[in-house]
């Protein structure tokens, strides 16, 4: 099999394509032909050696992937079987992939490899945040920042999909275009304006009720500006690279709460969580109320190129490698 490794912690260029001995198949494992693998944010945190997870190098990067099972032990995963592979961090760059029952979803026959592969992590991100932590009603406003990448397009479509009013923000008019497209109600392009104005003129001064924020730094603090009375803001990641502090006293006085989400966790937490939110999540794509928005199909040998541009911010919704 072919496979991209990080040989030691670094830039994404410093991957390798290596030929690999295909692994052995374990009791209960499958072995997958990816025929998808989605390109996050986190994978450039791992080959950098800067993710909450740091095998020993040399290792396969990627999380989310989709394929047909070539060979199996597990009876629920017969050969010809279409899943989607969910893994730990590691091993989804590549041609081939062995996973366990629990790390594999059987998706739905309207489904295509493509979005099989970018509707799990960025989704249930999206998921628990917006429903487990943030208990997001109809008719609230959300505010999702960096909503045109893959975690804020989905937010957009999760809150839209609960009945939520959203608000999205995104810089430039191409990515604007995109999250009007993907249903957000008011876009505010931060390059152009202050979206602290813009959420509480669309809000009549009530403020955002659920803040979607992945970004971290200017952003959280700016956000807590436009916050609304009994508000909740959902810490997703630090993309701006700057961990923002919490100001207690401004927290009492607005009764907001600051609520973190680290999703992998729950494989841990509360397991079972998981593979029911995937379900509802294949449910709601079914009905045509979420579509990932893949905005980039590129070939596996291209990889690092395509990991460059997502840790850069330089790509919209998900890019997905071809192998």
């Amino acid at each position: 099999m072919k496979a991209w490794r990080a040989h030691g912690y670094g830039a994404p260029d410093t991957l390798r394509f290596d030929e690999i001995p295909d692994p052995s198949l374990g009791e209960g494992q499958l072995r997958v032909e990816i025929r998808a693998a989605a390109v996050n944010f986190p994978d450039a945190l791992l080959v950098s050696g800067n993710y909450q997870v740091k095998p020993d190098p040399p290792f396969i990067p990627g999380m989310e992937a989709a394929g047909v099972v070539v060979e199996s032990r597990a009876a629920d995963f017969p050969v010809g079987a279409r899943v989607a592979i969910l893994s730990e961090g590691i091993g989804c760059y590549a041609t081939h992939a062995v996973t366990s029952p629990g790390g594999a979803y059987r998706i739905p026959d309207s489904m295509s490899f493509e979005d099989a592969a970018a509707l799990t992590v960025t989704y249930q991100t999206g998921w628990f945040a917006l429903h487990r932590r943030a208990n997001l009603k109809a008719g609230e406003w959300l505010l999702v920042h960096a909503a045109a990448g893959g975690v804020g397009s989905a937010a957009v479509q999760l809150g839209k999909a609960a009945g939520a009013r959203v608000i999205a923000t995104a810089g430039g008019p191409a990515k604007v275009e995109r999250c009007r497209a993907l249903g957000a109600d008011v876009v505010c392009d931060y390059t152009a304006e202050d979206f602290v104005g813009v959420v509480k003129r669309a809000t009549g001064n009530h403020g955002a009720d659920v803040v979607y924020d992945p970004v971290g730094g200017d952003v959280f603090d700016r956000s807590t500006k436009c916050i609304a009375w009994e508000g909740r803001i959902i810490v997703i990641g630090f993309t701006s690279g700057v961990f923002p502090t919490v100001k207690a006293n401004h927290v009492l006085i607005k009764n907001y709460g600051v609520l973190g989400l680290h999703w992998g966790n729950y494989r841990f937490h509360d397991p079972a969580a998981i593979p029911a939110c995937q379900k509802e999540l294949y449910r709601l794509y079914e009905a045509g109320q979420i579509k990932p928005l893949v905005s980039e199909r590129v070939p596996l040998a291209e990889a690092p190129a395509a990991l460059a541009r997502v840790a850069g911010r330089g790509s919209a919704g998900k890019i997905v490698l071809l192998p």
